[in-house]
């Protein structure tokens, strides 16, 4: 009853909004959005299913891609850094230039489109797969080692059935990426689908039709979000037990020897993406005027003539896009962290809020960075509000997660002294959080960069966004490949910038979290 109190809150709010707002052409109320999906239901459909097909087969192969990087990672450890640093680089290349490349490569069809919705999804669902495959008390992995077993046979009697709680949290997240991967790629080239309606209605600035693709967008990522979540819920209706591990004694490594080892793991990862880009484009044949090789971006950006004036060009854009990404990474990190606290110390809001911040995150952002910028105007605020909209729904369902997740012998030993919710929430649930917090801070990097250039792509007319969206239209793939390799770098950098931050905040407030052999 709560949700549909809360539901119905929404929808007159949504409608008090577009009467306020009526003749400005910026927002469609539920009547309108209703009636106009009534007279293209036939149009509506086919695009939806080709657009479901598409993420449905990224959703499988990203997931399937995420389970064996993480089983790769359990099982061989030494090579953990190595492969999550080149699965974080893959994960950072930009959709909005990575659509155009596939189109090259992948030629027509829904190959592109495929690719961008797995791209979308595997790393979200990576990251809470390890840290479920460690969830469970050291003792249990000695128990195996006593009985003459290896770490297959831990994998498959402890690690996977652990896991599964982690992993579905990760599906419910990767389910609207993968939506949203589908509709960018759709955006690049296609011929059908949900993304090339929605691109024709921007372009013709038919608000009813754009506000009704992103409320069915919305839609059918919030049936599938609550579904997996129902689902989890029902296979996992109980807190997990209560695991810690001991500290370490041994010494802090010396921070000289800690950056030797973060710049070699560094140089590692780099070396193996570029090599990996070479063998892809050397395998698989690709003319080199589209499949740029590392070489060629090397003349570009270093040994060309011209080399001075196509950094000179890249730094420009780069410092445009950044002045727009920091502060809406903030605000979104900010927003997600507030409300989870909200929603842990008065259960009753959540009923009505979140079904709204559902929402918000499930509506794709190429459909609605146009209309937000169209409303907010195309200096820092509007592209500020769809950073901070794109990143802080996962952050709230990660931080939201993480408070429940507080053992619950923990939290009664607080009920039995007395302590009031605030106490509880400071002492006890806010440190239980914050790996899952930190873990949603590092996606969130890439997030916030891929939400900022969409902005420039579609809207603003800045930034690297707008430079990899001009380079693809003009075929300058020289410029559209170094774009893109910048863009990777810069969410690498941030990736592992908040990674230290974490290292350094959970060994003083939750060095317990560290679990798992």
């Amino acid at each position: 009853m709560r949700h549909l109190l809360g539901a119905l809150a929404i929808l007159m709010l949504w409608q008090g909004a577009a009467l306020l707002l009526e003749g400005r052409f910026l927002l469609a109320g539920p009547w309108d959005v209703a009636r106009y999906m009534a007279e293209h239901a036939g149009l509506l459909g086919r695009a939806l299913r080709i657009t479901l097909l598409e993420a449905f087969l990224g959703f499988v192969i990203g997931n399937g891609a995420a389970l064996i990087l993480a089983v790769t990672v359990i099982l061989l450890p030494r090579l953990q850094a190595l492969i999550g640093a080149v699965a974080l680089l893959v994960f950072c290349l930009p959709l909005v230039a990575t659509g155009p490349i596939l189109r090259v490569l992948w030629g027509p069809g829904i190959g592109p489109q495929v690719t961008l919705a797995a791209l979308a999804v595997y790393y979200t669902s990576f990251l809470p797969l390890v840290v479920g495959l460690r969830a469970a008390p050291a003792s249990w992995f000695d128990l195996v080692e006593s009985y003459g077993r290896g770490p297959f046979t831990a994998l498959v009697i402890i690690r996977l059935r652990a896991c599964l709680p982690y992993f579905f949290a990760g599906l419910q997240i990767a389910a609207p990426a993968a939506f949203l991967g589908a509709m960018v790629g759709e955006f690049t080239g296609a011929e059908r689908g949900m993304g090339v309606l929605a691109i024709r209605a921007m372009r013709a600035l038919d608000v009813e039709a754009t506000w009704a693709l992103a409320s069915l967008a919305a839609g059918v990522s919030i049936l599938f979000y609550s579904a997996l979540g129902a689902v989890g819920h029902r296979l996992f209706p109980d807190r997990p037990a209560l695991i810690l591990s001991a500290q370490s004694s041994a010494q802090p490594d010396n921070w000289v020897l800690g950056m030797l080892r973060a710049v070699a793991l560094g140089l590692a990862s780099l070396i193996t993406m570029l090599l990996l880009w070479w063998a892809m484009m050397e395998l698989g044949d690709v003319n080199r005027f589209f499949g740029k090789r590392p070489a060629d971006i090397w003349h570009f950006l270093v040994t060309a003539p011209e080399a001075a004036a196509h950094r000179a060009t890249l730094w420009q854009a780069a410092q445009d896009t950044l002045r727009y990404t920091l502060p809406g990474y903030g605000m979104g990190l900010a927003l997600g962290l507030g409300l989870a606290a909200i929603f842990t110390l008065f259960p009753t809001i959540a009923a009505g809020v979140l079904p709204l911040a559902i929402a918000l995150r499930a509506i794709p952002i190429v459909t609605t960075a146009p209309l937000i910028v169209l409303a907010l105007g195309r200096g820092a605020t509007g592209t500020i509000t769809i950073v901070a909209v794109m990143i802080f729904f996962p952050t709230l369902v990660a931080a939201l997660q993480g408070m429940r997740q507080a053992p619950g012998q923990v939290l009664d030993l607080f009920d039995s002294y007395g302590a009031s919710r605030f106490t509880r929430l400071i002492l006890a649930q806010i440190p239980a959080m914050l790996p899952a917090f930190f873990a949603a801070a590092r996606m969130a990097v890439p997030a916030a960069i891929l939400a900022v250039t969409v902005a420039e792509w579609l809207a603003t007319g800045s930034g690297l966004g707008n430079l990899m969206a001009l380079t693809a239209s003009t075929s300058d793939y020289n410029m559209l490949w170094s774009s893109t390799a910048l863009v990777t770098l810069l969410a690498g950098l941030g990736y592992a910038l908040v990674a230290m931050v974490e290292k350094r905040v959970l060994a003083e407030m939750a060095p317990e979290q560290g679990i798992g052999p």
